[in-house]
């Protein structure tokens, strides 16, 4: 699983996680991977002083539009500005870095509190059933699993990266979509849409999403998520 999803969907996930760290005015937040600001935003609307770094040059600058107070730059999760900071975070990063541990030792150098989200295990996400839809376009479908999807696997590595783990919450983010265009849109803009049949892939996907259907003739899909916070274990 990627992070794309409908626009708005992360908002709980982002809330969780300003929660969780007592964000407000005045707390300097390093956001790791911060893509284009969405999360930095969020954090920037509770008061919160955001530095952001990510190896996309195009997503920092539309990061630094969208959040004008915040200082983003190029950057690699595994070497972030020194700070300290009083919050370092990762949204939906961990799953995407070849060596978690690393980043999540990284982040405790540099920040008194640590958080990162990533997806739950694929039974936990109900996004799973657009895979199954399109297997005879994919071909068999593997499992998204990752070995960090699993708490007590996530747990371990957070302290293997020398943090204390505090708390492992679980949020639910809902991925509300209007109607079938707007289901259907990105699939059909994509490449794997763009060179498959769009009268079969449209009916394999809205026959498997029909259970998912709303009253209004939307859909919407649960996805579970897990936000661990933790401290380095030599302040903890």
């Amino acid at each position: 699983m990627n992070g794309e999803g409908p626009r708005g969907w992360g908002a709980p996930l982002h809330a969780a996680v300003l929660d969780a760290t007592a964000v407000a005015a005045g707390t300097s937040v390093l956001d790791l991977g911060c893509g284009a600001g969405v999360f930095a935003r969020a954090a920037a609307d509770r008061g919160a002083r955001v530095t952001g770094i990510d190896t996309d040059p195009a997503a920092v600058s539309r990061a630094a539009l969208e959040v004008p107070e915040g200082a983003f730059a190029v950057g690699d999760a595994q070497d972030p500005p020194p700070g300290p900071f009083d919050v370092v975070v990762a949204v939906q990063l961990l799953m995407h870095v070849g060596d978690p541990a690393a980043v999540l030792a990284a982040m405790g150098r540099g920040g008194a509190v640590v958080a990162a989200t990533v997806w739950g295990c694929d039974q936990e996400c109900e996004i799973r059933v657009f895979g199954e839809a399109l297997a005879p376009w994919l071909g068999p479908r593997r499992s998204v699993d990752s070995p960090i999807s699993e708490p007590d696997r996530l747990r371990a590595i957070a302290e293997r990266a020398g943090l204390v783990v505090e708390r492992l919450d679980e949020v639910v983010c809902p991925f509300e979509y209007a109607d079938e265009d707007e289901l259907l849109g990105p699939l059909f803009d994509s490449a794997l849409g763009r060179r498959a049949r769009p009268v079969a892939m449209r009916s394999a996907v809205l026959t498997r999403l029909m259970p998912y259907r709303t009253a209004a003739g939307g859909y919407r899909l649960e996805n579970l998520f897990r936000v661990l916070v933790g401290r380095p274990a030599d302040t903890a």
